[in-house]
């Protein structure tokens, strides 16, 4: 077989399982499937469905071509189709019947299709079994090195595996050099026609919330528990806490003694962005009045998922936020609608009324 020896590659199984880490069972099949695609391109074409079976023991490999019966007088193709009459004893309409062809020679450019196959098929195979060993760390943070900085997307090496993270899942203003090592959130692996991806992240909520696991060990003994987290990465985030321990004050154990807990998050995060740590409340105004803060409110009417909050005038700039950013974080955080209204304020009293009582009151002085 020019430059193909099935023997040869026969025996190789074993070793290159052993050099891939793959299970040999996987680079048997990455070699049949080279095996098919060389018949293919020397005896039929593209829409054949063809497999091949090598038998490791003799080196000997035989392919199958499978076709569907179709009827008699149909038109068909000879690629995928085979008339009834030709399907031999017992075959019916849409069976699958397979025709058996012993391998024997190979043509050089058939070989070159095996070749680049296995090749290609191997590098697949090897990257989906590191990849599998990334699927029990899904929703943790992992360290990696930045290996490639592309204005859409950084490449991030986490060992024999490289991931991506993507600008939407970046740090607004951060930057990335290559050769620096960074904590990363792995978030999922997309898998597609172009393979399977770690798909990394940085700036989603549970990132933070991640690295708050890290520095508050109140959370895993259950005393403290993150509710709910709203954030937007680079400018803000808020974070609404509980304890189920009386007399435990949330907010003060997730902040730290001297601030040294949440100042690690930030450290990690960058200092621009802020974090807002504040009570949750089964109660729905309280949970409000909390989310808003630093803002006071003067009263909150729930209708449904809709709240009007009502604030003092110089309050109003607080509630909203720098482009809204306050409002729109603390809706995201308790789920609800919130529309900023400004309170009406008590009616002053009429100048008219305290000149007539101060003459009321000198009128009475000058009668004594």
């Amino acid at each position: 077989m020019e430059g193909l020896d099935l023997k040869q590659m026969s025996a190789m199984v074993k070793v290159i399982a052993e050099e891939k880490n793959l299970p040999e069972d996987v680079v048997l099949e990455v070699i049949e499937a080279a095996i098919a695609a060389a018949w293919r391109k020397d005896n039929g074409d593209r829409e054949m469905n063809v497999r091949a079976v090598l038998n490791l023991k003799t080196g000997e490999a035989e392919v199958f071509v499978a076709r569907t019966v179709v009827e008699d007088e149909l038109a068909y193709n000879p690629a995928t189709e085979i008339p009834l009459k030709e399907a031999g004893k017992g075959a019916k309409i849409e069976d699958i019947v397979e025709e058996s062809h012993k391998v024997t020679s190979f043509g050089r450019v058939a070989s070159m299709t095996a070749k680049q196959v296995v090749v290609q098929r191997l590098r697949e195979a090897e990257r989906d079994v590191v990849l599998t060993m990334f699927e029990d760390k899904i929703g943790t943070v992992v360290t990696g090195m930045v290996s490639r900085v592309e204005p859409k997307m950084v490449h991030v090496e986490l060992g024999k595996a490289t991931g991506i993270m993507p600008k939407s899942e970046q740090i607004e203003g951060e930057r990335y050099s290559v050769g620096s090592r960074i904590k990363v959130f792995l978030k999922n692996i997309e898998r597609d026609e172009r393979g399977a991806r770690l798909i990394l992240s940085r700036g989603n909520a549970e990132f933070v919330q991640y690295l708050f696991t890290q520095e508050v060990p109140e959370i895993e003994n259950g005393t403290v528990e993150i509710r709910a987290i709203a954030r937007e990465a680079g400018r803000r985030t808020k974070i609404a806490v509980m304890a189920t321990v009386p007399g435990v004050d949330p907010v003060g154990t997730f902040v730290g003694g001297r601030g040294v807990r949440v100042q690690a998050v930030m450290n990690e995060i960058g200092e621009r962005e802020k974090i807002d740590i504040v009570n949750w409340s089964d109660n729905a105004s309280e949970y409000i009045r909390e989310a808003l803060s630093p803002a006071e409110i003067v009263k909150v009417d729930i209708d449904g998922k809709h709240a009007k909050v009502f604030v003092s005038e110089d309050q109003q700039s607080i509630a909203i936020g720098k482009q809204g950013q306050n409002v729109r974080l603390a809706s995201k955080l308790t789920g609800y609608e919130l529309d900023i209204e400004l309170a009406k304020s008590a009616p002053k009293k009429k100048k008219q009324n305290v000149e007539d009582s101060l003459l009321s009151a000198i009128e009475e002085t000058t009668e004594e």
